[in-house]
């Protein structure tokens, strides 16, 4: 059945070859991303940019980019992943931010889980902790929706 999902996971990801990534997302990201599923990706680094780039390879879903301000105020890997990315991706939002801050970033989450039906997060393993990805999740269970949690 498609879905409307929503991802968010850590920025740190650098002590993982991209292999292991792979078969994460092909046991959690694949069961949803069938045609006429969506999913809304932020445009940052770490689990936003593997994410984009597994879906963009992988599946038929269709893909919405949301970064805060614009593409262009994001870092280099994530530019570079957007640009490769294009022609699979089906809408780009930038929420516009003048400042590329906490509140803009929480904006940009809510306004993903906002959209979507289920978020599908990835945190950093350990206890529940104060990072983006947690309050995104948070913030999706205080709406009711049903969150499919992957530490990492």
């Amino acid at each position: 059945m498609p879905v409307v999902a929503a991802i968010t996971g850590t920025r740190q990801t650098r002590d993982r070859e991209p292999g292991w990534f792979d078969a994460l997302f092909a046991a959690y990201l694949e069961p949803w991303a069938r045609e006429g599923s969506h999913f809304y990706v932020g445009g940052a680094v770490g689990i936003d940019t593997l994410a984009l780039l597994w879906l963009s390879e992988h599946s038929l879903a269709r893909m919405t980019v949301v970064v805060p301000g614009t593409v262009a105020q994001q870092p280099e890997q994530a530019r570079l992943a957007i640009a490769g990315c294009r022609d699979r991706i089906t809408e780009i939002v930038e929420l516009g931010a003048g400042e590329l801050r906490t509140p803009a970033y929480h904006a940009r989450n809510r306004y993903m889980v906002d959209r979507a039906q289920l978020v599908i997060g990835f945190p950093l393993a350990g206890p529940e902790g104060a990072s983006g990805t947690w309050q995104t999740l948070n913030y999706a269970a205080s709406g009711g929706k049903p969150r499919l949690i992957v530490p990492v």
